[in-house]
């Protein structure tokens, strides 16, 4: 989008191309709402030049799901790969179209496997429809054209015509009720390496996202909240502040948040540095990461756990087995430091209000703006850019936005920007819970595992920002990947006397999704601890999980083909030693082999090959990029990541605090795109989920030193 020219006016321009057919929404001027009446599908345009527009309601932040999305309808559609862009529907919209593009939510390793159907649908229809108007004009039956390549030919008679060409003529046909999609085997586009749609314009810097928009007299803002959790804004003092350059106004935002305008965010900035502030720190402010870590644990042993998964009597074999092996793990708050930091530009008047921002909900974000701006939200709309980084930071809790509606209400018909400091963002994120783990189990005289008691003690995302969807005392989600049976992940282990459950402890740190979210500590408990197992029984840990997984033939699969890939087995380089972990996530399988070396106390990762089975891959080389990425994000967590609590405040408030995995510290990551066929699942997340268990396993082959406290 060019600066100064609005988001509106562009789409419209695009739209409303003369002889477009628009599969997908017309986008109106004011006052023309009656047009959408002649639209019939929600996802294509194309324009007489055979220019392929795909709007998707998902949204980009690195991951590839556009491209993917893209890719996909483009399959069904048979269009030309070379002429296909992207673009975003609004939240407006699709509230207007009762929801044509159903969820706009891109979480959760969701943005694909949730809509691929309605994508390969949108695409086929639109080439039933492109195909029967070529039959038309050629005079011919439909089922003697066929669609390939951006063309329809009649090869009996030597007839084609291209998209644009027919567009218009299929824009008036009625919308295909029923639809039979390609079976995968026979895709030609998708399920192979294509280029991505969005990198051109990432490298020569023509990408929009939310930090770079500018607008006509444009105003900044920045914030500052308490730094003490819960804590109030007692008291400021303007006077001095109010006269220097730039400065419009400083204004209390909420009970909790005051920012400073002015006509450039640097001035804002300094501006609210050097601004008087007495704070109420209130009832947290001894709060510290000792008492918190004292509360969780003791919700190991405390009888108030709900029940998770349970076969057998655990208990029962647990008090009368003749060995028992007991283990305690803990695992931090962390923090989603995205590199672009909480921002958003609004715009309010009496009548309307706008927003531009990356979000990973777009609905959410339209919501929050609605009741931030005192409007329904049918005259609220919400202009969604390329994210800088989401992770789950920029999904459920929109508090950012919030906060830019409110400034924006201060200057009426004035766009104004607001951006984040590092250190703001840090302070005032939504953080991974906080959670222990004790473990115990049971060995018989063979050395086979006989019963394991897991116990989770710790907060509950659900219950600090959706408290309503708790119920009788169970967050499902603290159970992620440790289910008896769900399609979403469960435990690929059968243990004849099982419990897995928890104890709720909550702590007044605001919890949030945070990428993988419950399953990448659940990955270290239950999979360092069945390695300890396997040690403990004096047995190969490959070897004492294979015996386990006989009943769960897909978690096996891609365990046994990183631990060839890795030579498992082998004759290894000196002092190099394999660990191994497997486990179940967002609907996919995984399983890593790191290769460490461990001397003189410093930690050398070596490679790590790491496999994924999502059930149908779209993209091989998306799928690589995201299981590289998901490495680093999950050796940073590992190695680094850790917020904690002092008097009240988070202690970590840059990178200078809040290390993340280098260039120096990265390994070679060796991807296996294992697909069986047969279902959806997903591929940001769940591979970083056993990026821990992995190393720390290799760790202790490497050390004989069990690492259970992180990181």
């Amino acid at each position: 989008m060019t600066a100064g020219v609005s988001r509106r006016g562009f789409l419209a321009s695009g739209a409303a191309t003369a002889g477009s057919l628009v599969i997908g929404l017309h986008i109106p001027s004011a006052g023309a709402q009656a047009a959408q009446a002649d639209e019939i599908n929600a996802w294509v345009v194309i324009k007489p030049d055979d220019t392929v527009v795909v709007r998707i309601a998902r949204s980009e932040m690195g991951q590839g799901t556009l491209t993917g999305l893209a890719q996909l309808l483009a399959e069904e559609l048979e269009c030309d790969w070379a002429r296909v862009s992207t673009e975003y529907p609004t939240p407006g919209q699709n509230l207007a179209r009762q929801r044509v593009w159903g969820s706009m939510s891109t979480t959760g390793s969701r943005g694909l496997r949730e809509s691929q159907l309605s994508m390969r649908e949108g695409g086929a229809k639109a080439r039933m429809m492109l195909v029967q108007a070529a039959a038309q004009r050629f005079g011919v039956p439909a089922d003697e054209c066929v669609a390939l390549n951006s063309r329809v030919s009649h090869a009996a008679s030597g007839r084609s015509a291209s998209f644009g060409q027919l567009a218009a003529a299929a824009a008036q046909l009625p919308l295909p009720t029923a639809v039979v999609l390609k079976d995968p085997k026979t895709w030609r586009l998708a399920g192979k390496p294509a280029r991505r749609l969005d990198t051109a314009a990432k490298l020569n810097g023509a990408q929009v996202f939310s930090m770079d928009l500018k607008l006509p007299g444009m105003l900044n803002a920045a914030i500052k909240s308490s730094p003490v959790i819960g804590g109030k804004l007692k008291s400021f003092d303007a006077t001095a502040v109010l006269k220097r350059p730039g400065v419009k106004t400083v204004l209390r935002v909420s009970d909790s948040a005051v920012a400073v305008v002015a006509d450039t965010w640097w001035r804002a900035k300094t501006a609210l540095d050097s601004l008087p502030l007495v704070w109420d720190e209130g009832e947290h402010a001894q709060l510290g990461s000792a008492g918190i870590a004292a509360m969780l644990k003791e919700g190991l042993d405390a009888p108030d756990a709900v029940v998770g998964t349970s076969r057998g009597d655990a208990k029962g074999a647990l008090s009368s087995a003749g060995r028992v092996v007991e283990a305690v793990y803990s695992y931090p708050f962390q923090h989603h430091a995205t590199m672009e930091t909480m921002n958003a530009t609004a715009r309010w008047t009496p009548e309307r209000c706008e927003v531009w921002t990356g979000t990973q909900n777009g609905e959410s974000t339209l919501s929050a703006a609605a009741q931030a701006a005192g409007l329904p939200p049918a005259q609220c709309e919400v202009y969604k850019l390329h994210l800088g980084g989401g992770f789950g930071r920029r999904g459920a809790v929109q508090d950012w936005v919030r906060q830019a509606v409110t400034i924006a209400k201060a200057f009426p018909g004035t766009p104004v920007k607001l951006i984040w400091s590092r250190e703001e963002d840090m302070r005032q994120g939504c953080l991974h819970p906080i959670t222990q783990c004790k473990l115990r189990g049971a060995l018989d005289d063979a050395g086979h595992l006989s019963a394991l008691h897991l116990r989770i003690s710790g907060q509950s995302i659900l219950a600090g920002l959706f408290p309503g969807e708790v119920k009788d005392g169970t967050d499902p989600r603290m159970f992620q990947g440790l289910h008896a049976d769900s399609a979403d992940g469960h435990l690929g282990y059968r243990i004849p006397n099982l419990l897995i459950d928890a104890a709720m402890r909550n702590t007044p740190v605001r919890p949030g999704f945070w990428r993988g979210v419950n399953l990448n500590q659940n990955a270290i408990y239950a999979e360092c601890f069945i390695d300890e197992l396997a040690h403990a029984a004096g047995k190969d840990p490959l070897v004492f999980r294979r015996t386990l997984m006989a009943e769960h033939p897909k978690h096996l699969a891609v365990l046994n083909a990183v631990a060839a890939r890795a030579g498992w087995g082998q004759t290894l380089p000196r002092n190099h030693h394999l660990g191994v972990a497997q486990f179940m996530g967002y609907g996919s399988y995984v399983a890593a082999c790191a290769e460490v070396s461990v001397t003189q106390g410093k930690l050398k990762i070596h490679r790590i090959v790491a496999a994924t089975d999502p059930g149908h891959v779209v993209n091989p080389q998306l799928v690589e990029a995201q299981v590289e990425g998901s490495f680093a994000f999950g050796l940073s967590a590992v190695l680094f990541g850790a917020c904690t609590v002092q008097n009240g405040r988070i202690e970590q408030d840059n990178f200078g605090s809040y290390p993340m995995v280098q260039m120096a510290h990265m390994p070679p990551v060796e991807t296996l795109v294992m697909p069986s066929g047969g279902f959806w699942g997903g591929v940001g997340e769940p591979t970083i989920a056993v990026a821990g268990p992995a190393v720390l396993n290799a760790i202790f082959a490497a050390t004989g030193v069990r690492i259970r406290e992180l990181p």
